[in-house]
């Protein structure tokens, strides 16, 4: 089997439907399976999958006995998956017409490349409309070459959006599952299986996907809730750490914790919390290791919040 497109499926009742088909309809010239997990949802996740089921050989439906959250769902798809490439979507997400091909074909001739990635288009469930490209404009993306590696993903962020990734298959799928995260759990996968891999992180840069934004997306819980924006930075410097595993040099995988909490720091200003950005701003200063000329500004200017916001922002500072 050349490739999996893992599915993991959880309260999707009104998205699972076109996620699944846009895979389905795919056209290759070489086999592929469909597996999904539904994770018990209490909606009728499992009613819409299993109504597919018998129109598509290559759909394969796993329903788990108890709901286990993203990483027990996560392990049960990459044990039943048996594809030489193993591809990720989430259940709200869709896939563009030639993006299977388009991945498998990159992955073919670039022996090199560990984890294959491409553009996605970030657009709003209301209306359809495109909020802005994933990866070109990512706000680091001035940073990220075509051909990234594990030392970008640490220091940089998550560059690459989690539906558009293909990969090699590799002898530590589970493994890399146990990452310690669980909130956000596509970021430290990644590092993870970079490590593992020991190879490139390559940009296809057509969209060959679209990121379908919520009122229950991970993006919009994260930034309607102080709370959670913390545990999510907290997650984010730990898999900066897991490079440690993997012989990254120490001060790369300081810069990138010093960036996570600076990336904080900057949401928190920007929603005017100024105690919270006080908070993140102090904690991204150590050594120091700067990540930019903007996080020495900000930490410099930290007990002045509004001159901060002016400085990096100016009129548009609200």
């Amino acid at each position: 089997m050349k490739l999996s497109v893992v599915i993991p499926a959880y309260k999707f009742s009104a998205f699972i439907h076109e996620c699944l088909l846009s895979v389905l309809a795919q056209k290759t010239n070489f086999d592929f399976e469909v597996l999904v997990c539904n994770d018990c949802s209490p909606d009728n996740t499992r009613d819409v999958i299993r109504y597919l089921e018998p129109a598509y050989p290559q759909l394969k439906v796993l329903d788990n006995a108890q709901n286990t959250g993203l990483i027990g769902s996560m392990a049960n798809l990459l044990l039943a998956a048996r594809g030489d490439y193993i591809a990720y979507l989430d259940g709200d997400d869709v896939a563009l017409p030639g993006k299977l091909q388009a991945q498998v074909d990159y992955l073919d001739a670039n022996p090199g490349c560990a984890i294959s990635y491409h553009e996605s288009d970030m657009f709003d469930t209301v209306t359809g409309a495109r909020l802005k490209w994933y990866s070109d404009e990512f706000y680091n993306a001035r940073y990220i070459p075509q051909k990234a590696d594990i030392s970008h993903l640490i220091r940089y962020g998550t560059f690459l959006q989690a539906s558009s990734i293909m990969f090699r298959r590799h002898d530590c799928l589970l493994q890399a599952l146990d990452h310690g995260s669980k909130i956000i759990c596509d970021y430290p996968w990644h590092i993870m299986n970079a490590g593992f891999l020991q190879g490139t992180v390559d940009l296809l840069p057509q969209a060959l996907g679209r990121y379908r934004v919520h009122p229950n997306s991970f993006c919009a819980m994260t930034q309607q809730s102080a709370t959670r924006r913390v545990q999510v930075t907290e997650e984010l410097v730990n898999a900066c750490r897991l490079g440690e595993r993997f012989g990254v040099d120490s001060e790369v995988i300081q810069l990138g914790v010093n960036h996570q909490y600076f990336a904080a720091a900057l949401f928190f200003l920007k929603n005017k919390q100024d105690d919270m950005f006080l908070q993140m701003i102090e904690r991204s200063a150590d050594q120091p290791l700067w990540f930019d000329n903007r996080h020495q500004q900000a930490f410099e200017l930290r007990t002045q919040p509004s001159d901060v916001r002016q400085t990096l922002w100016g009129e548009h500072a609200v």
